[in-house]
């Protein structure tokens, strides 16, 4: 996956001079996480971008019935699959320290190896295969989510949780987005 920039008359909004809408939106942001990550700098050059992603992100981490730790598999699985180094180090971070995602399941999703644990390996194999499969995954796969004990509501938290990381892993890639400091120990290498 490369790195080069897709994007190349905008650049990052600084917060301190931010006004309108783009303020607002990054206060709101700076308010949620304590800090405002550089995605969100160049995700609000677009208003619209970061308040659908900040509201879609809230609701799914509101809403779904997946635990902490299952939403950061799918996160994780999803980023890893579009090939998003930001949201991959961001979601590491956030699976090993706040979610408490084991340690050997974090590693197989970073490395794209078998997850050591069958009822996260079904629901990663679910995130993957709807955005691979552009939502029309394999029955087989639909199948096993639902052996794992997953209901078939969850496959729509799954298309919500898709729809945030579209928004959050293409701009990334499209700004060549630098990862911060605080989830630089998991930036992929």
């Amino acid at each position: 996956m490369s790195n080069t920039k897709v994007i190349h008359d905008l650049s990052p909004v600084d917060h301190a001079t931010a006004q309108g809408s783009q303020k607002e939106l990054l206060d709101v942001a700076l308010k949620q996480v304590g800090f405002v990550p550089a995605m969100y700098l160049n995700m609000v050059n677009a208003p619209a971008v970061l308040s659908t992603y900040l509201h879609g992100y809230d609701l799914f981490r509101k809403e779904s019935h997946f635990t902490p730790a299952e939403q950061e598999v799918v996160f994780l699985s999803i980023s890893q699959f579009n090939g998003c180094t930001y949201c991959t180090a961001a979601h590491s971070m956030i699976a090993d320290k706040v979610s408490k995602v084991p340690k050997a399941v974090l590693q197989a999703i970073r490395d794209q190896q078998p997850i050591p644990d069958a009822k996260l390996a079904a629901l990663a194999a679910m995130a993957v295969e709807m955005v691979a499969k552009h939502g029309q995954p394999d029955p087989a796969i639909v199948k096993a989510f639902i052996q794992a004990g997953y209901q078939e509501l969850d496959l729509l938290y799954i298309v919500l949780a898709a729809s945030v990381k579209t928004l959050s892993n293409y701009s990334n890639q499209a700004f060549g987005t630098p990862v911060d400091a605080m989830f630089a120990d998991y930036k992929v290498v």
